[in-house]
Parts: structure tokens; C-alpha cells; sequence
């Protein structure tokens, strides 16, 4: 699922670039996930306010830069946080892992607790491992 989404964004993003044509061999990027380790979350969110999450992630080399958050809803109150990075294929890149820190906003329109599964990479059989944290939401 959240590999899908990430295609579908690479050809949206390759299509607005080139205008009417997403086939271009000559690409000097693609899109991949960044490994996030962390995240600021508050101990409750309240009823219908935005939150600003911070999320940490670690930037591999001098090639990639981080482009955003993709945030899908996977149930009533579960997000799916993805750290999304292009990766310039044209130039001479230093490896140097770099934790940086970025945000999203989030506004709280459920009354459950809220749970968010950051994407942390994929495990040795390939299978997709996250970090989850639970907020509980205040009603009054």
C-alpha cells in the first residue's frame, strides 16, 4: 500500500515536472522513504484543535533531500506516516547519515484515541516495521 502510494506520487510529480510527458529517460531523481526514529507527539490531543507533530528522520547521504509527509488513513483513527525523499542520481554523493527533524500539522476531528504508525523501514524479510504511538483525545 503505502509502496503503491509512493508510485503514484513519483508519476504525478515526474508528470507536472515534464508537463504532458511523465517518459523521460534522462531522470536525475527518484523518490524513496526516509527511515524516521522519532517523533514528538503531545500525551492528549483536545477535541477539534491542530497539533503540529514534529517527526525525526535520518537523511542517508549529500543526494537526498527530504520532499514531505505522505499521511494516510488507514482506519477511523489510525494515520500512516511515510518520511518521503527524491534522490539526485547526477551527482557524486557523500555518505554521511544526518538526523533532521520536520513537521506536519494534524487536526483532531475523532473523539477515539488516535494512533500513528511512523515508517521506519522495511525488516530483513521485507516486511514494513513501524514506530506506533497512541494519543488519547480529551472530549470535553
Amino acid at each position: 500500500m503505502i509502496r503503491k502510494r509512493l508510485v503514484l506520487l513519483a508519476v504525478f510529480i515526474a508528470f507536472i515536472s515534464n508537463g504532458c510527458s511523465i517518459e523521460d529517460d534522462d531522470a536525475n531523481f527518484h523518490f524513496t522513504t526516509l527511515e524516521i526514529v522519532g517523533a514528538e507527539l503531545p500525551e492528549s490531543f483536545d477535541y477539534n484543535k491542530t497539533y503540529e507533530i514534529l517527526v525525526n528522520y535520518i537523511k542517508p547521504d549529500s543526494c537526498t533531500n527530504y520532499e514531505g509527509f505522505d499521511v494516510v488513513k488507514d482506519s477511523l483513527t489510525v494515520r500512516n506516516v511515510v518520511a518521503i525523499g527524491s534522490v539526485r542520481t547526477d551527482i557524486d554523493c557523500t555518505v554521511q547519515s544526518i538526523e533532521q527533524t520536520a513537521s506536519f500539522n494534524f487536526k483532531v476531528i475523532y473523539t477515539d484515541p488516535y494512533t500513528f504508525k511512523f515508517y521506519t523501514g522495511d525488516n530483513s524479510e521485507g516486511e514494513a516495521e513501524y514506530l506506533e504511538v497512541v494519543v488519547p483525545v480529551n472530549k470535553s
